[in-house]
């Protein structure tokens, strides 16, 4: 089953896209508000904005809410349902693939994700069979990182992590652990901290945007 999707298209004919996913109980709505700060001078992107299935959480006391995985604990190194996160993988997956069906060449399209759904972001860019423009990982963690199979079409991908040295959802020391885990396997890191929680800031969109500037 695919998922809901939220589309803003640019104003001239599509030619790249950014696949944003949102973090646990949110929705794709969250940010839609990107399209207007979110400005790139050689790009005419179509932004898709996903909503996570509906299923019951653990750490929610199995309140039903929109969620890319199942989460048990909320341990530093908290537990996932990393075959319901595969499941949400393949549904992003299948995405690009229509995206790259429509036209927009694999090399212009960027996923960008927030805490759970930066999750899913690391699994599904990672392990795409086409080469990709870039990851973008907001206030996140990597879940997969001790058994993800990286597919070599993206061994070399450019990825942004961006944290809130005052989160107390994911602890910027999760931030820091998936970047040397990125390290170990050989990828270039662009690392950046803001004082602030588990959000976004204006100063981290400006940056954000100077790297997509150079993407594409």
């Amino acid at each position: 089953m695919s998922l809901e999707v939220i589309k803003h298209e640019p104003a001239g004919n599509a030619d790249a896209v950014i696949i944003w996913l949102h973090g646990l109980g949110a929705s794709g709505n969250d940010f839609v508000p990107m399209t207007e700060h979110i400005k790139i001078n050689n790009a005419q992107i179509r932004f898709l904005f996903p909503h996570a299935p509906q299923m019951p959480v653990t750490i929610n006391q199995g309140m039903v809410m929109p969620a890319w995985y199942d989460i048990t604990d909320m341990s530093i190194d908290r537990q996932i349902d990393s075959q319901q996160l595969r499941e949400s993988v393949a549904k992003v997956h299948a995405m690009i693939d229509e995206q790259v069906a429509q036209g927009i060449d694999s090399k212009r399209i960027i996923i960008a994700g927030f805490s759970q759904g930066g999750a899913v972001g690391y699994e599904a860019a990672l392990t795409y069979p086409k080469p990709l423009a870039g990851l973008m990982a907001h206030s996140t963690y990597f879940a997969t990182a001790g058994d993800i199979e990286v597919n070599e079409a993206n061994a070399q991908l450019p990825i942004l992590v961006q944290h809130g040295t005052q989160d107390p959802v994911v602890p910027e020391v999760l931030g820091q652990k998936a970047c040397a885990a990125l390290k170990e396997k050989g990828f270039t890191v662009t690392y950046q901290t803001y004082p602030m929680p588990h959000s976004l800031c204006m100063e981290q969109v400006q940056d954000m945007q100077k790297w997509l500037n150079e993407r594409f």
